[in-house]
């Protein structure tokens, strides 16, 4: 451990030692498919019961109409957020007749890529904005990516918390806007070195049913049962060349020394265009295809494992809202959903991330060179796709180092963090969480990886039965405990609320559509800071 990091944890475990650390806050953003009895994607709309997808604050959905995705509010305590989590389900299950959500990240059984219905969110501009950027997506990745599923996990750390640090590193009377900013890019430098970790512990996608490929062929997996392709030695497949990846993106090089060179290539992005995007089109034959032919259609699109982000306000890009208040929260974006959990994700899974975002922020970090970032993507590459593997090794400075070696140490590093935000609890949950989770270091069958691979290799069960499977026992789950009287009442007044919010969107006809999208990209190059 360096100096700077001992004394940071110290000056912390001192405030929080007299509670005075405040506590980190979090949201979960979790995606699911609706399947019917058969295992198959559902064709059926979004249950008008349910609310708005335009509007509604909590159930709207992703890329595909059969893809839900839930928000919760955020939340100072993870049982709240995953007691909120819960309900939405439990509220989705009362108006989805027979079918269940999907509790898996790569899809159920799919039957080409017109089986992905892409959302309609409606005839007002906002509506029809959102669909057409998802017809664009189709044109740029094809629908099956798309129906690929994870959960979003969000974070922030105290106000408390941000000045103790300053204090600690006598930088008390920089601007807070920018010293928070400046922080959560070292949060996010350090998450990129190390995020490895957590699609080992937590990745959750080792096999997919062949309709994914789509007549595809591939080469490395094992047939299981009769439609299963397994790669028994893959933590992730969600996030390997084979899930939610796309090469256009690898020419961005985005870079996160600085919210300036962030907010930079992000806007490039949006106004570059691509040849093959060109030779598309945008609107052809009065038919809108997408929304513009750059690299970006819009911000939304780049795909990453952490994004920087803060609420935006009405007619803001996400980069104008970073450039305007800085950085609010990080987006934590490589975690697979969990099928042997209901919710997919569980409190002891939420413990260790805020202790390993918490390390992330005090660890010292260096702009990451060339050189660097080549070994980042490599160990990434390596840990998605055979992270299971005992013999694993990841690239280093030194050269190359066993995986549990390199894991060790980081558990080690993030003991005395733990410490820290449990000397705001009662007892010890995040030291708790370190203690189980190590391991899973030295057993990969410990994993949730290990533990499906397992499943499915020595049953010789089909991925899509064995997922149904466990489909079923969380909805029995669901319904096992009832939904919080007072949140079930919210919840239905929200679903109607949120019809009569889409219904004044769509009585202003005042503006064409065209003449709206105009508007938008007008407005973002307009307001964009020059440099």
């Amino acid at each position: 451990m360096t100096d700077y990091f001992e004394g940071v944890v110290s000056a912390l475990m001192r405030s929080a030692s007299e509670g005075r650390l405040g506590r980190i806050r979090r949201g979960i953003e979790k995606e699911g498919l609706r399947v019917d009895a058969e295992g198959r994607i559902s064709q059926q709309p979004h249950q008008r019961e349910l609310g708005s997808k335009l509007t509604h604050p909590h159930i709207t959905t992703d890329y595909s109409e059969s893809l839900l995705e839930y928000v919760t509010p955020v939340f100072p305590h993870p049982s709240d957020a995953l007691d909120f989590l819960a309900d939405l389900h439990r509220i989705t299950y009362r108006y989805i007749g027979d079918e269940v959500v999907w509790p898996a990240s790569m899809p159920a059984r799919l039957n080409g890529n017109d089986s992905v219905p892409i959302a309609d969110f409606g005839s007002s501009n906002s509506g029809r904005m959102k669909h057409v950027y998802r017809r664009g997506l189709d044109v740029r990745y094809g629908r099956i990516m798309q129906s690929i599923a994870g959960i979003h996990y969000n974070v922030s750390f105290p106000d408390t918390l941000w000045q103790v640090l300053a204090d600690a590193e006598g930088q008390s009377d920089v601007n807070a806007r920018d010293y928070r900013s400046e922080k959560y890019f070292r949060v996010i430098r350090n998450f990129r070195r190390h995020g490895w970790l957590l699609m080992y512990l937590f990745g959750a996608s080792p096999a997919i049913d062949k309709s994914f490929l789509d007549g595809r062929s591939v080469e490395g997996f094992e047939a299981v049962g009769k439609s299963t392709l397994l790669a028994s030695d893959a933590s992730s497949l969600r996030m390997s060349d084979l899930g939610y990846q796309n090469k256009v993106q690898d020419q961005l090089k985005v870079r996160f020394d600085t919210l300036n060179h962030y907010v930079e290539t992000l806007r490039s992005a949006v106004s570059t265009p691509w040849p093959a995007y060109q030779q598309a089109g945008t609107e052809v034959d009065g038919e809108w295809r997408q929304l513009s032919d750059t690299i970006l259609q819009i911000e939304n699109e780049y795909y990453s494992d952490i994004r920087p982000k803060r609420v935006v306000r009405h007619h803001q890009t996400p980069t104008q809202a970073l450039e305007a208040e800085g950085v609010e929260y990080i987006e934590v974006r490589c975690l697979d959903i969990n099928p042997l959990l209901p919710l997919g994700i569980d409190e002891q899974q939420t413990r260790f991330i805020d202790t390993f975002l918490l390390y992330c922020l005090l660890d010292s970090a260096d702009v990451i060179s060339d050189e660097e970032e080549q070994r980042i993507v490599e160990n990434r590459r390596r840990v998605v796709t055979n992270g299971l593997d005992p013999q694993l090794t990841l690239a280093s400075v030194n050269g190359e180092v066993a995986l549990a070696d390199a894991a060790e140490d980081l558990f080690r590093a993030l003991k005395p963090v733990a410490e820290v935000l449990d000397a705001s609890e009662p007892e010890s949950p995040h030291a708790d969480a370190l203690n189980v989770l190590a391991q899973r270091v030295r057993d990969p069958s410990l994993t949730p990886a290990g533990q499906i691979a397992y499943a499915l290799a020595s049953e010789q069960r089909d991925f899509v039965d064995w997922t149904l499977g466990k489909a079923r026992q969380h909805a029995a789950w669901f319904a096992e405990s009832p939904i919080d009287p007072a949140r079930d009442t919210c919840l239905e007044e929200l679903a109607e609320q949120s019809w009569q919010q889409q219904q004044a969107l769509e009585q202003d006809t005042s503006v064409p559509f065209d003449e709206y999208v105009r508007r938008y990209f007008a407005c973002a190059e307009k307001h964009a800071t020059p440099r």
